[in-house]
């Protein structure tokens, strides 16, 4: 009889205790307390709490203490101090316990959702990166809502719901909130505003022979398209891709002239297209004359400096500042420097001061703060006041506008600065213009103002950007050699059935502009280089998109003819180029010749120059950029390879630089 006792109150207390165990099982498990390990289960939030309390916890809970490890209680011989994972997580050799974590946990307030803190307590608990590797593609690969529990239990310290959601950038889809990978920085898009150009034509030689167009020797492109793409974590708007400037960023090796009375030399390379077999690109490279230090004319520089209150940015008023103190250091001691804000209402900061007086205009450049709304009209007005002030006849007189590009106050259209800039420039004041920063940046405004003002229009994304700019370029940027250069090519009807210009479209001339010397080109400046790139296609191609005309053909065939010199249209020529320029102190414009012969094409890409290749590629990239169809079929990967074979030298790592970027695209594009 006491043994049926005994039997029924055992199973008695089981029925009562059980439930219970059970029940308390289950809080504990909601509540993320419990750690699943192979040795001793310790409550994680009371582990971290004493470690608040006494800081000297973690080490006395080290192995060799006396203590077990709970995050790893078979790692007795490991190396006291490990290797970070992102700068935020231990790596552990050995497999960590798994955490549950709690599915309807939200987010930490404040946080982004591609942000995820991590408390320096709870670091001990988190994952090898394998693991969390590992985590991330299962979390990538399960739908929303069907996650399980083997899924949920990895070495994780954010909340189950982080890790389930997905960010897509560019088709690649991405994971947030998995501890131990990369955080992606993602950007909403800006306030950046740029002008709307459509693309270059494919043109037929028959009924339009002669392509003509301003040189262009801005970057300001190029490193936008850099800053969109290594510091904002998308791809730039194509509008604000220019693939002129994406290639003439960079420093090429091309043939000079050898005295300053040439001006500059035309280098030109036929080679066959990366991006399509049955056609071959015409490589136009211009390299001008490179003014010696002891040769440059006096400078007369004012500094129209943007400190509105939208200037008040770490990209943008102290970067400009540095920018500035960078140029100062490389002015000789007579140069003079005036400075100039403007923000509600411009005021002259330091009046025509001799560089020999450097610290004083290092001061006024320091002392400079932000505030205020943009009346960018009063400041260029007052600019172009100090230059007149301090005009060196024998000299370059030249404004350095440096904003953000918001002239968002003021009574003047852009029409009328326009009209403004033009006057002036017939005086012998140019500007320049240095953009600054994202979400007010006006390109289509700066582009106005520099083209106009027979300056360059550059982009200031980086110290290091400054530095290119205002140091390494301060000659080309600041002491023009011609102004109003133009090019035209006339292609040969007997060789060539259609052309391309690749870029240039906001440089587009008419035909008989080339020749008349009233009309407004770019300036090139001391050692300038100069890139233009047709793709043209031969005579019998399969590339030929323009078919025959029924009834005009032979008309406009022997137009040509009557047009066309006879012996160059029998001949090996593919193309006549003309560059026409006029000298800095001068109105009557100067012409240089070139043919282009069939002879000297070069049979393959690798015969090339290296400089023409990594140029090419250059070009494959900013088309692509810009969602060209002609480069839809060419790979990044094809790029990259075309860009690294041609790497060459590559003193200050631009090249490098390009490389990765591109590779950077091609994961935002998620191809």
């Amino acid at each position: 009889m006491s043994r049926k006792l005994m039997l029924a109150s055992s199973a008695l207390a089981t029925l009562l205790v059980v439930p219970a165990a059970g029940y308390v099982t289950y809080q504990l498990i909601a509540e993320r307390t419990v750690i699943l390990a192979d040795g001793s289960v310790s409550d994680d939030r009371k582990r971290v709490d004493d470690t608040r309390l006494d800081p000297e916890q973690p080490k006395r809970d080290q192995p060799g203490d006396g203590k077990q490890e709970v995050a790893n209680p078979e790692k007795k011989d490991a190396a006291p101090d490990q290797p970070e994972v992102s700068g935020l997580i231990e790596q552990t050799e050995s497999r960590p316990e798994p955490v549950i974590a709690d599915q309807d946990a939200e987010p930490a307030v404040g946080r982004t959702e591609t942000e995820v803190s991590v408390p320096a307590e709870e670091q001990r608990l988190a994952a090898s990166p394998t693991d969390a590797d590992s985590s991330a593609a299962t979390t990538a690969e399960a739908p929303e809502g069907a996650m399980d529990a083997l899924s949920l239990a990895k070495p994780s310290t954010v909340p189950a719901l982080a890790a389930k959601r997905m960010k897509t950038i560019g088709g690649a889809t991405l994971s947030e909130g998995i501890i131990a990978q990369p955080q992606v920085r993602i950007e909403e898009e800006t306030g950046d505003r740029f002008t709307s150009k459509d693309t270059n034509p494919v043109k037929s030689v028959v009924s339009e022979p002669v392509s003509t167009f301003s040189i262009d020797v801005d970057t300001a492109s190029y490193a936008y398209a850099r800053q969109s793409i290594m510091n904002g974590g998308r791809l730039p708007e194509p509008d604000s891709v220019r693939v002129e400037e994406m290639v003439n960023y960079f420093p090429y090796d091309w043939k000079g002239p050898d005295t300053a009375e040439e001006a500059f030399k035309a280098n030109v390379t036929v080679m066959p297209t990366p991006w399509n077999q049955h056609t071959k690109l015409m490589h136009v490279a211009i390299k001008g004359y490179d003014v010696q230090l002891a040769q440059q004319p006096p400078a007369n520089l004012v500094f129209l400096i943007d400190v509105s209150g939208s200037m008040d940015e770490p990209n943008k008023l102290p970067l400009l500042k540095s920018a500035f103190r960078l140029l100062v250091n490389t002015l000789k001691p007579d140069d003079t420097v005036s400075i100039v804000v403007y923000a509600g209402n411009s005021g002259v900061v330091l009046e025509p001061t001799r560089v020999s007086e450097k610290q004083t205009i290092l001061d006024a450049i320091d002392n400079l703060k932000s505030g205020g709304s943009t009346a960018g009209a009063d400041g260029i007005e007052a600019a172009y006041r100090l230059a007149e002030k301090a005009f060196r006849k024998d000299g370059v007189n030249r404004i350095m506008l440096a904003t953000d590009g918001d002239f968002n106050v003021g009574p003047s259209s852009d029409e009328d600065l326009k009209t403004m800039i033009e006057t002036k420039r017939r005086s012998g004041i140019f500007l320049s213009v240095l953009g600054f920063g994202t979400g007010n940046y006006n390109d289509g405004l700066m582009q106005t103002l520099a083209q106009n003002g027979n300056g360059v229009a550059a982009y200031v994304d980086s110290l290091s950007e400054a530095q290119k700019t205002l140091v390494q370029e301060a000659t080309s940027s600041l002491f023009p050699i011609a102004k109003d250069v133009k090019i035209q090519v006339e292609f040969n009807p007997a060789r060539i059935a259609e052309y391309r210009l690749i870029g240039y479209e906001t440089r587009a001339l008419k035909r008989e502009d080339f020749n008349n010397d009233k009309i407004d080109a770019g300036e090139i400046g001391s050692g300038h280089r100069v890139t233009a790139i047709y793709e043209v296609t031969p005579v019998g191609s399969a590339a030929v998109l323009n078919d025959d005309l029924r009834y005009a053909e032979k008309e406009k065939k022997d137009q040509a003819a009557t047009t066309t010199d006879a012996p160059a249209a029998n001949s090996d020529e593919l193309a006549f180029v003309k560059i026409r320029y006029k000298k800095p102190d001068e109105d009557t414009s100067s012409l240089i010749t070139l043919p282009v012969r069939a002879s000297e094409e070069k049979p393959t890409i690798d015969a090339a120059p290296t400089d023409v290749r990594f140029s090419v590629a250059v070009a494959a990239f900013a088309q692509k950029l810009k969602q060209q169809a002609q480069v839809s079929d060419y790979s990044w990967d094809s790029i990259a390879a075309l860009a690294l074979a041609a790497k060459g030298d590559d003193s200050y790592g631009y090249r490098a630089e390009f490389l990765k970027m591109v590779e950077l695209a091609k994961s935002l594009k998620g191809e």
